[in-house]
């Protein structure tokens, strides 16, 4: 099983929807600066910065500079230990499924 550190940290900084947004803005865009970031988004460039230092904090997003642009990617990887951990609770579920599955076709032949 991952690291509790790396669980932790991913989900500390995706449990704010505000960065959640510009986390999905960043996957949806493959590449984006702050400012393209900011603009419409309705949040200050210091709280996308802000946002940008936790996902980045927690391995989910890389940084390219070019020139004075910051250009920002997500880290497909930087999710492997969330996905890794839920995988763990997928086996007790698909379980617990295929009992609900069993004990209906009993019940309603």
């Amino acid at each position: 099983m991952p690291s509790t550190a790396s669980i932790d940290a991913i989900m500390r900084s995706l449990a704010d929807p505000t960065r959640r947004a510009v986390f999905e803005r960043i996957i949806q865009s493959g590449e984006i600066n702050v400012g393209d970031l900011v603009s419409g988004s309705g949040v200050t460039q210091s709280a996308v910065s802000q946002h940008l230092r936790s996902l980045k904090r927690a391995g989910l997003i890389a940084d390219r500079w070019q020139g004075r642009n910051v250009f920002y990617r997500a880290k497909p990887k930087g999710l492997a230990p969330l996905v890794d951990w839920m995988s763990h609770y997928g086996i007790f579920w698909r379980e617990r499924v295929a009992n609900l599955r069993t004990l209906l076709k009993e019940i309603d032949p």
